[in-house]
């Protein structure tokens, strides 16, 4: 954790500039755009900080470097949601979800987990559902599946019980529970009803997730480390 901490230390001064300008929703630009997506930007590098030759030899890594590009994409559609591209940002972040979900690999299966994170995600469409209409009856139904299926993989390979944990499998599984946390909100702000303070939750929990899953890209180079060592 010590030596991956000043790799993000330009993401956390980007997304305090977030917080600190604070733009308003209500006049999107280009220059919003930017300020939203740059705590993503500076993930990007911290991820390519770490070698061309890692990112290329280690297919999870690209993976989640691939799903935080597509991120930035749905945040900046977003950016423009009142506008009609609400859709178009929901597209981009579903291709995230996949991605990650690559990363995360299925092994170990771990079908307990995925039991669980399908009664959580049936449970939200179950509650969103009579809220829904039009094409956003189906687009929500796939796009829970997908955070859905993204937050069992992530949760599976923490394996607490059998004492194989490490910390960046646990990064990666928190991440994803923060992920759908924020998305959840969003959810609910933007078919149901609104929520307090909707804006600081979803940015919050939002950006700690994608730090905590970029964190866990950098596992197989730490066991790489700890094999030569040895």
């Amino acid at each position: 954790v010590k030596s991956e901490g000043p790799k993000l230390v330009p993401f956390f001064k980007a997304t305090c500039v977030y917080f600190v300008l604070w733009l308003p929703t209500s006049s999107p630009s280009w220059f919003s755009a930017l300020i939203k997506c740059l705590p993503i930007f500076c993930l990007w590098v911290f991820l390519l900080a770490h070698g061309i030759n890692f990112l290329v030899s280690h297919r999870s890594a690209s993976r989640i470097l691939a799903g935080l590009i597509f991120s930035a994409v749905g945040d900046a559609f977003l950016i423009w949601q009142e506008q009609g591209y609400f859709i178009h940002g929901l597209l981009m972040f579903g291709i995230t979800h996949i991605l990650y979900s690559s990363a995360f690999g299925m092994k170990p299966l771990d079908l307990k987990a995925g039991l669980l994170m399908g009664v959580v995600s049936s449970s939200c469409y179950a509650f969103l559902y009579s809220y829904l209409s039009g094409p956003f009856t189906y687009l929500v139904a796939v796009y829970i599946a997908l955070i859905g299926f993204m937050g069992w993989r992530a949760m599976a390979g923490v394996q607490l019980c059998n004492d194989l944990w490490t910390w960046t499998k646990l990064s990666a599984c928190v991440g994803a529970m923060l992920f759908m946390v924020s998305d959840l909100t969003i959810a609910l702000n933007e078919f149901c009803f609104p929520v307090p303070y909707s804006r600081l939750i979803i940015m919050a929990t939002y950006y700690a997730a994608q730090m905590l899953i970029a964190l866990s890209a950098v596992e197989t180079r730490d066991e790489e480390d700890f094999r030569k060592r040895s």
